[in-house]
């Protein structure tokens, strides 16, 4: 993978990361609701149950790819197509109010819950199954370059999850307040889902290197 593909992708994942949603707003109110330790606990069972996620993808991903490089451009463009979708469904979102999660009796409950929460998403495995061909070289083995992609993009949201927990931790209420999925945010969330799926779709298909 190129250097400037790589930075891409970065960067693309640190929007999509840092972006407040649904997900931000679950860590926030269960730390609230529940402390510090418990919102840290939940980042944990988040990101095992996204890695979950991306394994499905992967693989299912890697045996595409091993059919054929035209099942690669036609992966790689229906993800385009689906990531434009994205981006003009976020533009639809309106702001809503956090719910407090029901609290569990343990940090291992958190952490199974969390678990639970990105494992039974089907959309989670739908958009890495999107996203992660847009980056992918279809010359070197998927399965390895996808895994790595996903765990880049995990470890990205978990760092800036976490940050999210420790700024509730701190200021509280007030970041309920100002951090609505509905908000601002969601035009920086849609421009980067739209953005990628135009590039892709524009885009010469990848040669050999």
């Amino acid at each position: 993978m190129h250097t400037p593909t790589l930075a891409l992708f970065v960067l693309a994942s640190f929007v999509l990361a840092v972006t407040p949603g649904p997900g931000v707003l679950f860590l926030i109110t269960r730390t609230l609701s529940q402390g510090r330790s418990a919102g840290l606990a939940s980042i944990g069972g988040l990101a095992v149950g996204a890695f979950g996620n991306l394994l499905c993808a992967s693989l299912g991903l890697a045996v595409l790819f091993a059919v054929s490089t035209l099942a690669f451009t036609v992966v790689k463009l229906a993800g385009a197509a689906y990531l434009i979708y994205l981006g003009f469904k976020t533009l639809k979102v309106t702001p809503t109010t956090a719910r407090m999660p029901t609290a569990p009796a343990s940090r291992l409950q958190l952490f199974r819950s969390g678990i639970l929460v990105d494992l039974l998403n089907p959309k989670v495995t739908l958009f890495f199954a999107a996203f992660l061909p847009q980056f992918i070289d279809p010359h070197a083995a998927a399965l390895p370059q996808s895994l790595l992609l996903g765990a880049i993009f995990i470890g990205i949201a978990a760092c800036t999850d976490t940050l999210y927990v420790l700024t509730t931790a701190a200021l509280g209420p007030t970041v309920v307040r100002r951090l609505k999925p509905g908000g601002a945010g969601r035009y920086v969330t849609a421009s980067t889902f739209i953005g990628l799926g135009v590039y892709v779709a524009l885009s010469p298909s990848h040669t050999s290197k």
